[in-house]
């Protein structure tokens, strides 16, 4: 464990309430994760944590986490835009861990679900960000049906002015990592100046310079990002989007492919600055500035995530002033630079197989290598979902692949393949 991860596990001994205060890539996931497990009872039935985020894919992350951990405990999510029958079904058995965003959590008490008299331990991760984005109705009225809460654990990215009373906190810990110098990242910004005219020209040209590395491009809205997707498109270059106006499966589909290398340009907006599982990033791009120094910081804290390095570049226009952007930071020419990066090593494959059809990633491996002839090297990283299955496969060996399969069954059961979009 990390220094913040020892200082809560000790501060959360004998049920002390506590406040989080962590960057962005600190680990803060483990650190309450750990105090959950020490709390967790065998010999206990029904639901004992609580884990509310704001977000799906960081539901969907804690519940890879807590696998990971390899307790004998079960563990559920549930979060809006999941099927609602694969939930309900999951809580019959009650999970000792339910992760789940604050929406979905309410459906399942006001349909009752699930009983929250067993619940002793309440996690609100990302607590601010749940507060900004309008949850504050739901989390109160979930926290008042929680009557036998004897912990409570708070984290955030940001320092709160004020807690709401609603949390229920008793004479909490705050626990504050904030400030140490340990934890900056080591971020070269770089300023690249353009025109409101050929900002989008200019953003290819940087495109361009940076080359094959993982790149995450912030905007401020839906509209600049789907317009920079579809410029990018017609350039030949391999890219996602990320956005709240995107259906579930298309968003876990985008953050997949960033994942496996199948794309190294995601495209997104403050939805992605934090708490999700991106890989390691070197470079972001501001394709357009926050209007706030806290949105700034997080976004930025996507690369070079604790002691590692990284680039931000912030496209601006002669005119732009924002007072958390200093005048001396260096620019940027990337005129001249119109080279399309190279295509990206792996392309990912679509299954229509898994978890509930018995599934695993052992099995998508055999199969590839026995059937598909793909040597081990050839497949990259696997992710196994509920009814689906996607699998990163060395580009140039899809197509081969995809049709010496193409009468061969998985498990026994005829399965549909084809190339992920």
């Amino acid at each position: 464990m990390n220094q913040m991860q020892q200082s809560t596990y000790k501060a959360s001994e004998n049920n002390q309430d506590i406040i989080l205060l962590s960057p962005t890539g600190s680990g803060k996931t483990l650190a309450f994760l750990f105090p959950v497990l020490r709390n967790l009872k065998k010999e206990d039935s029904g639901i004992q944590t609580l884990i509310l985020v704001p977000a799906r894919e960081l539901a969907l992350q804690i519940e890879q986490v807590f696998k990971a951990m390899g307790t004998d405990f079960k563990v559920s999510v549930c979060y809006g835009g999941h099927d609602k029958k694969i939930e309900v079904n999951n809580l019959i058995e009650a999970p000792a861990v339910l992760i789940g965003t604050p929406g979905r959590v309410v459906y399942h008490l006001r349909n009752n679900n699930f009983d929250p008299k067993t619940i002793r331990t309440l996690v609100l991760d990302e607590f601010d960000k749940a507060l900004e984005l309008g949850f504050q109705e739901d989390m109160d009225f979930i926290i008042n049906c929680l009557k036998n809460v004897s912990q409570r654990i708070l984290t955030s990215a940001t320092a709160m002015d004020e807690i709401p009373a609603f949390t229920g906190l008793k004479n909490e810990k705050i626990i504050n990592f904030l400030k140490l110098n340990e934890t900056k990242p080591d971020i070269q910004l770089k300023k690249v100046m353009t025109t409101p005219e050929e900002k989008l020209d200019t953003l290819f040209n940087l495109i361009c310079k940076i080359g094959n590395k993982r790149t995450l491009i912030f905007c401020n809205h839906r509209e600049a990002v789907d317009r920079i997707s579809e410029l990018l498109r017609q350039k030949g270059i391999d890219r996602e989007t990320f956005h709240g106006g995107m259906e579930q499966d298309e968003r876990e589909r985008a953050l997949l492919k960033f994942r496996n290398d199948s794309a190294r340009i995601l495209i997104t907006t403050d939805l992605a600055s934090r708490g999700l599982d991106v890989p390691e990033v070197e470079s972001i791009v501001h394709y357009q500035l926050p209007p706030k120094e806290d949105a700034f910081i997080h976004r930025n804290g996507r690369t070079a995530r604790m002691n590692a390095k990284g680039f931000a570049y912030l496209i601006m226009t002669e005119d732009e002033n924002f007072p958390f952007i200093k005048n001396n930071i260096p620019e940027e020419n990337v005129s001249g630079f119109n080279k399309v990066p190279g295509k990206t090593p792996f392309q990912t494959i679509y299954i229509s197989a898994g978890k509930k059809d018995k599934v695993n990633k052992v099995d998508i491996v055999g199969y590839l290598i026995k059937k598909g002839e793909l040597q081990k090297e050839d497949i990259g990283l696997i992710e196994v979902k509920d009814t689906t299955s996607y699998v990163a496969v060395v580009r140039d060996k899809v197509n081969a692949v995809l049709k010496k399969l193409s009468n061969e069954k998985l498990k026994g059961k005829k399965v549909k393949m084809e190339v992920a979009y």
